[in-house]
Parts: structure tokens; sequence; C-alpha cells
């Protein structure tokens, strides 16, 4: 039930930070063929923070 739960909220979370993302792209003026490598490295890293998030809940 946990893990119905933790891919709810990784979903939304990973949405938020990519409005967030697109807002700094706009606010800064990101060139176009710069933002899909701003994307990509964020939502990267977002992941891996959910899933390493996921990992410590599932063992303790």
């Amino acid at each position: 039930m946990i893990s119905f739960w933790f891919i709810i909220v990784a979903i939304l979370i990973l949405y938020n930070i990519n409005r967030m993302t697109n807002s700094l792209c706009i606010q800064k003026e990101i060139a176009e063929d710069r933002q899909p490598k701003v994307f990509r490295t964020i939502n990267v890293l977002i992941t891996i923070m959910l899933l390493s998030s996921y990992i410590e809940i599932l063992y303790t």
C-alpha cells in the first residue's frame, strides 16, 4: 500500500519540479537548445532522490 501512495506523491513531485523548472527557464531566458539538458539533469537528480527515499522507506 505504501508503494501506491509513494508513486502518486512521486508523480506529483516530478510534475511540480518540472513546472518550476519551466518557470526558471522562462525567467532566466535560457536558450531553447539548452532547455532539454536542464530538464533532463533536474529530472534525473530528482528521480535518484525519489528512488533512494523509496528504498530507505522500504528497508526501515
